[in-house]
């Protein structure tokens, strides 16, 4: 495809872009402190030089109340100001435009400090605001002002004025969060009030030339949130106020409906961004699972939205523009919207990366340098799973020479496996990502070869990428005919019955389960089923009935701990998963003992705090065992290589392609 609409310019308020694709704001974490400016221009230098029409920072609290945490991300000054000069000043060598984000956190603050419309405390942060006063709420929307001034100061094209997501501004805006009384609460009309002022306002103090992008809700997706109606009237107001632009969110962070994790169908909310175009006559940008350019160019192609939104897509390539101008779209390494490495690393307050290019937000540490000829070395590695195929082709871009093994006859390894998962269809695309630059590259690819010493003589290093097999756990009766491996039931060995129990509730225990339960192929509308979301005008907050099919197995998720299952799975997407598995009532079972398997079924005592033991037979025709791995590192080595493990194989913990391709990566900038 040749994307003529995405890749086209477009001017905005006076200010020029030279396509149609924004990297959306992204919270990194080098925004908090100054000294960590050099690697976020870096950062955002790699994306404009890939080709980024325009970029927003993560969010700058215009005053302390505002902070996220705290003596986090802050302009308030002319000498902070200043600081940031870096970071345009890299951006604009390479003919991209950047905004700085004006976000105040409001009672989403990790701090004492915060405060909102009135004292109600968020679900999920420990501290409650305080109320602003009425003077209050005037001294908060000049520092709106002063933020923007400071950063036209900086060298910014334009501010992003956060009032999405369950901020600050959302806050004022929903009668869930704004019970006042007075000129800012009490009615639809006063409550746009608090935005509609700080957009005027700013806008009269930056002048023309100077983009002024505010971020609207176009769905709530909370009780007691905005109707459309009201987003529409909202529109209204700030486009009249001077706003040039809408940016798009979805959702409030407390939002008990999954809004950008794998499972959430690609563009799942452009028809929100498309109803919003056709009432305003100012550019709207589409936001939420949109990770491929056709997507992008048909969105734009059909008018449903004037510019797209991608913040982790590019964190995934930051040259996601130009291989689609260059038509190289099919090197593209695809976001898969797994969150691992940037906003779970973001909420757990340490460095957003990318689970797909480590590299990400390292962009002056971890860099991979085409070696000098004489220094290039013969390369083995041994195992075309997640790590193995990051080390051949991190390798091969430094200028080795690398021959690839694989026992199988596909590239792969765990995420073929994890492809079969519902809503994880997504880790296809890195497969084809890996198999297309390992053309590219010309990296010698051995698929179906049982590696021995022979096959490793002659190469300077090994690297042994063989991963892991299923642990198989010490129950009486494990051998029984019902007993299945969980990699043998996701390659389609073994057909599972409809009563089934998994033995094991991490990562890869729910992940069954699902597969166990749901149909691969959701269309979008049984995705809002689901979910109960709507597109009714009327609806509060886009919210509506859940509607769930009947489950397809009775399933049992089983785990040793007494802990609640799933405890210990990811903060973005843990609780999707455990809702998603109630929903279709999975029956999870914590403290259990497993006592033996026979003809009947599965026989266990369940230990539940000092309640007396209780024993249950579980009748079921399957039982699949996700109770861990085990390192394969049974590979004979010739005595003249120096070997080196990485992931599965140096650390059979629950499965971590996040830390197998980051070691893989690390390891080929050191040889």
């Amino acid at each position: 495809m040749a994307y003529d609409h995405l890749l086209s310019p477009i001017t905005i308020d006076g200010v020029t872009l030279r396509n149609r694709v924004v990297m959306g704001s992204m919270h990194t974490g080098y925004e908090d402190r100054s000294k960590h400016f050099p690697e976020l221009a870096a950062y955002f230098a790699a994306r404009a030089e890939g080709g980024t029409g325009m970029l927003i920072t993560g969010g700058f609290a215009p005053t302390v109340e505002g902070w996220l945490l705290p003596a986090g991300s802050l302009l308030r000054t002319r000498r902070a100001a200043d600081k940031h000069r870096r970071i345009t000043d890299a951006v604009h060598r390479h003919d991209s435009r950047i905004l700085l984000q004006i976000l105040h956190a409001g009672r989403y603050g990790y701090h004492p400090m915060i405060r909102s419309a009135s004292g109600r405390k968020s679900p999920i942060t420990p501290f409650r605001p305080r109320a602003l006063s009425a003077k209050g709420v005037e001294r908060t929307i000049d520092a709106y002002v002063r933020a923007a001034v400071l950063a036209q100061r900086a060298g910014y094209d334009g501010v992003e004025i956060m009032g999405s997501e369950g901020y600050l501004i959302n806050q004022f805006l929903a009668a869930r969060t704004n019970d006042r009384t007075d000129a800012w609460g009490g009615s639809a009309d006063k409550r746009m009030r608090f935005p509609v002022e700080i957009v005027r306002r700013v806008k009269d103090a930056v002048g023309s030339g100077f983009v002024v992008d505010y971020r609207i809700s176009l769905v709530d997706l909370v009780e007691h949130g905005q109707t459309w109606d009201e987003v529409v009237t909202l529109a209204g107001r700030l486009e009249e106020a001077g706003a040039s632009m809408f940016g798009t969110g979805i959702g409030w962070h407390e939002a008990r409906v999954p809004t950008i994790v794998t499972s959430v169908p690609r563009a799942a909310f452009v028809d929100w961004t498309a109803r919003l175009r056709r009432e305003v006559g100012i550019p709207v940008m589409a936001s939420n699972r949109i990770n491929t350019p056709e997507v992008g160019e048909e969105i734009v192609a059909t008018g449903q939205a004037d510019l797209i939104s991608m913040a982790r897509p590019l964190l995934a390539d930051p040259d996601f523009v130009a291989k689609a101008g260059q038509g190289r779209a099919d090197e593209i390494n695809t976001c898969i919207a797994c969150n691992q490495a940037c906003l779970d690393h973001t909420f757990a307050n340490k460095k957003a990366s990318c689970l797909v290019n480590p590299r990400a937000g390292r962009e002056t540490t971890l860099v991979l340098l085409p070696v000098p000829q004489a220094r290039r070395k013969q390369v083995a590695v041994v195992g075309a799973g997640p790590a193995g195929l990051a080390a051949a082709v991190s390798m091969a871009e430094k200028g080795h020479q690398v021959t690839l093994f694989e026992r199988d006859t596909e590239i792969g390894g765990q995420f073929r496996l994890a492809m079969r998962i519902p809503g994880k269809e997504e880790f296809t695309e890195t497969v084809r990502y890996y198999r297309r630059r390992l053309d590219v590259l010309g990296v010698d690819v051995r698929l179906g070869v049982t590696v021995t010493d022979d096959h490793l003589r002659g190469y300077d290093d090994v690297v042994v990428a063989t991963g892991v097999r299923p642990r198989v756990p010490d129950i009486p009766g494990i051998d029984h005919p019902t007993v299945v491996a969980y990699d043998a039931l996701l390659r389609g060995e073994v057909e599972a019955g409809k009563h089934v129990a998994v033995v094991g509730a991490g990562g890869i225990g729910f992940d069954v389960s699902e597969f166990l339960l749901d149909d691969q192929h959701k269309k979008l509308a049984d995705w809002q089923e689901q979910w109960g979301v709507t597109d009714d005008p009327a609806a509060v907050g886009g919210l509506t009935t859940k509607r769930h099919a009947e489950p397809r197995r009775t399933v049992y998720l089983l785990q040793r701990k007494p802990a609640p299952l799933g405890k210990g799975l990811a903060k973005t997407t843990g609780w999707v998963h455990r809702a998603a598995l109630k929903d279709a009532e999975v029956e999870m079972i914590g403290g259990v003992s497993y006592d033996r398997i026979d003809d009947a079924g599965l026989h266990i005592t369940v230990r539940s705090g000092k309640e007396v033991p209780q024993q249950r037979l579980l009748e079921v025709d399957t039982i699949v065992v996700c109770a861990g791995q085990e390192s394969v590192r049974d590979l004979a080595m010739p005595e003249d290589a120096a070997r080196h493990l990485i992931g599965g194989a140096d650390v059979a913990a629950e499965l971590d392609a996040k830390r197998a391709i980051r070691q893989a990566t690390e390891l080929a900038a050191r040889l």
